[in-house]
């Protein structure tokens, strides 16, 4: 069994939210146009298996945007979740309080969700899921598809592993600086610490069990309550 979280919402709820106005998002490079991501859309279906699946890693298992048709456990080899993208100035961060955000780094495995797009509504999903994973001409995220194991059998889905030659993946960040990040981090669409909380909550109601994510929210439950006034505790 894996140990119980830290990190609970009480922690969450000390974080001092974002207070500014919504951080321009074209700071963080080229917006991808409609015309952009049908174009990506029509390459991937080129090459796409019979059953449209995609996998989810982290947010999308718990806010995927999109009603799938099945979800599966599925077990993802040569890619593994790891803090790397950033720094992160707009949504869950801003230039004050810069946010790192979860992604597929190559290496090791990676256990989440397989989620089958339906039929009738697969290319306004697939397109729903582009403009979420895929929102700058020059993204970070390069989909591709590749085996995943689930307990149904073997599958093909739809991943977006970070390309480690991208301008903001983050390399050598030690397990201190990242908890720190997260503790802190927060912007106009919420704080890293309550994306970190719901992605571990629901890895365990899946009976997931990542121990590099359950280091982490530890660290930051403890960053977060070291961080409060001597005569304040964690409700």
């Amino acid at each position: 069994m894996p140990p119980p979280l830290r990190l609970t919402a009480a922690h969450v709820a000390q974080v001092p939210p974002y207070l500014g106005p919504p951080q321009p998002f074209d700071l963080a490079g080229e917006v991808a146009t409609e015309a952009d991501h049908q174009a990506l859309f029509d390459q991937l279906m080129r090459s796409a298996p019979k059953e449209v699946w995609v996998f989810a890693y982290g947010s999308l298992i718990w806010n995927p945007g999109f009603e799938p048709a099945e979800t599966r456990n599925g077990h993802l080899r040569g890619w593994h979740r790891r803090f790397c993208l950033g720094w992160m100035t707009i949504f869950r961060g801003c230039p004050e309080r810069p946010g790192i955000m979860l992604a597929l780094d190559r290496g090791g495995s990676c256990q989440g969700v397989a989620q089958r797009l339906g039929p009738a509504r697969l290319e306004a999903d697939m397109l729903c899921i582009l403009r979420r994973e895929v929102p700058l001409r020059r993204s970070a995220y390069q989909p591709r598809w590749s085996p995943v194991s689930t307990p149904d059998g073997p599958i093909t889905a739809l991943i977006f592993p970070i390309d480690r030659s991208a301008d903001n993946y983050l390399q050598g960040q030690s397990e201190d600086a990242v908890a720190h990040s997260l503790a802190t981090s927060a912007g106009d669409r919420g704080t890293m610490a309550e994306y970190l909380l719901n992605t571990v909550q629901n890895l365990q109601n899946l009976g997931i069990h990542d121990r590099y994510l359950w280091r982490l929210q530890s660290a930051v439950a403890d960053n977060i309550e070291r961080a409060l006034p001597a005569n304040k505790e964690v409700p």
